[in-house]
């Protein structure tokens, strides 16, 4: 497939670029390692390290040629692996601690940022072998720098795995714990989900998923800034007007990664798999999904109007990408990440935004509750209840959510988590009182919806 662009079309792309901070934010090489698997750790783990060496050795050198030949920063290089849950058979804790560094080992040997799919898919049940691995997060996490963790527990098909949601809550708060010097940061590596896709390019949820091929190049744009520059010229229009401003701009956004991505494929001889047009804000100032919320017309970020305001842009992000590339996947849609978006922590600061209108927000955009700091006393139980709560949305509405909190050890409301880098800075919301332990220990699984029935 060849692309064609017109001289106004890079002058535009130029001046996005410059001024409005448009990137690729990631490129991910997604690869299969079904044929690693042995009943022998160490067997399994050798030839791990073999594949991901020899197929990504110069992902990184690749990306950035493409960037210096096309002046498009590409933020982040990762890999995405199969999920290593399905990787052993009958495995100990210590198989999985095993494996897990291996993973960074070979991913810092080809220079990457982060490889994720330290992951196990248990929305119906455990097996053994996912208990293991499971049970060894948060040494996995706590232990290695490039590694990332995922643990899909709810789907529309199957319902909600409240088993695998309470053992998560603990989870997550075991793994803060192991990282308490660092705010807990073993957490911003850790995502529960609900109907999780199998080629979504973004951390700390990306994994190779089992219809996935051998291997496949996976690319993630970014762009918050470029649409907030488009809007900041439409005071007075229509609600109908800007959306229609932000498809066009979703378009000229996805055609770069486009570009990046069939060229990245080119170079590197692996299959062109998709392009996930998320909206993907940054801790700069100017790259905030929350600021575009703002020039729409929302006063303040967490007020009234903010949920109709995140829905409006999230669809029109998905039309304008969808007719720009016909192979748009992964989770594509508008990301209100906490901590990484500038304006969301400013709202959060002062107030507007509480972790119940973040909840409702994330019934109309992708991905869920995202780097949230919460007071590092909150219990395994609470954990649980706000990720079954999470969970719950993703089932009925047949989308994908996501939990990634951190419950900050020794802080409470008023206190900061500071992560630094793209992870930003954050404050602890205050969480309601109100236990929900007698709802979390009934155990079992929550039935799939009646979709017939979907008022």
């Amino acid at each position: 497939m060849t692309l064609e662009f017109s001289a106004e079309e890079i002058l535009e792309t130029v001046e996005m670029i410059e001024a409005f901070n448009l990137d690729v934010r990631t490129v991910t090489m997604g690869i299969n390692l079904q044929d690693c698997a042995h009943s022998d750790s160490q067997k399994t783990g050798e030839k791990i390290r073999k594949k991901i060496t020899q197929l990504a050795a110069h992902l990184r050198k690749d990306a950035k040629d493409i960037e210096l030949k096309y002046g498009i920063p590409i933020v982040n290089v990762r890999i995405a692996v199969t999920p290593v849950a399905n990787l052993l058979t009958r495995p100990s804790v210590d198989d999985f601690l095993y494996l897990a560094h291996i993973l960074d080992s070979a991913a810092a040997e080809v220079d990457i940022d982060f490889l994720g799919g330290y992951s196990a898919l248990v929305q119906k049940g455990f097996t053994p072998t996912e208990r293991a691995l499971i049970d060894s997060i948060p040494y996995a996490l706590s232990q290695t720098e490039r590694v990332c963790s995922s643990v899909n527990v709810a789907s529309t098909k199957a319902g909600i795995n409240m088993d695998a949601v309470y053992i998560m809550g603990r989870t997550i708060k075991e793994t803060a714990a192991l990282s308490a010097e660092r705010d807990g940061i073993g957490c911003a590596k850790l995502v529960v989900f609900a109907n999780a896709v199998e080629d979504n390019p973004f951390m700390a949820g990306a994994f190779h998923g089992p219809g996935e091929p051998e291997a496949a190049i996976n690319v993630g744009v970014s762009g918050p800034g470029v649409i907030r520059n488009v809007l900041e010229r439409m005071d007075g229009a229509s609600l109908g007007e800007v959306a229609e401003a932000i498809k066009k701009a979703a378009f000229k956004i996805t055609r770069v990664g486009e570009m990046v991505g069939r060229e990245l494929s080119k170079r590197s001889g692996v299959a062109f798999g998709i392009l996930d047009i998320s909206l993907a804000p940054t801790p700069a100032v100017g790259d905030s999904v929350a600021d575009i919320l703002v020039k729409i017309g929302v006063e303040r970020v967490g007020g009234p109007g903010s949920t109709a305001a995140l829905a409006m842009l999230n669809d029109a992000v998905k039309k304008g990408g969808a007719f720009a590339s016909s192979y748009v996947g992964g989770l594509s849609g508008a990301f209100i990440p906490v901590s990484e978006d500038a304006g969301m922590v400013r709202a959060a600061a002062e107030g507007w935004l509480t972790l119940e209108k973040l909840e409702a927000m994330t019934a109309v955009c992708s991905v869920g509750l995202d780097m949230i700091a919460i007071p590092g006393d909150t219990t395994p139980e609470t954990i649980s209840a706000i990720i079954a709560d999470e969970m719950a949305i993703g089932v009925i509405n047949n989308k994908t959510t996501g939990v990634r909190i951190i419950p900050a050890p020794n802080k409470g409301p008023g206190d900061w988590v500071k992560f630094g880098g793209l992870l930003g800075e954050a404050p602890i919301l205050p969480l309601k009182e109100g236990k929900a332990d007698k709802f979390i220990q009934r155990g079992g699984r929550i039935p799939a919806p009646l979709q017939g029935l979907n008022n």
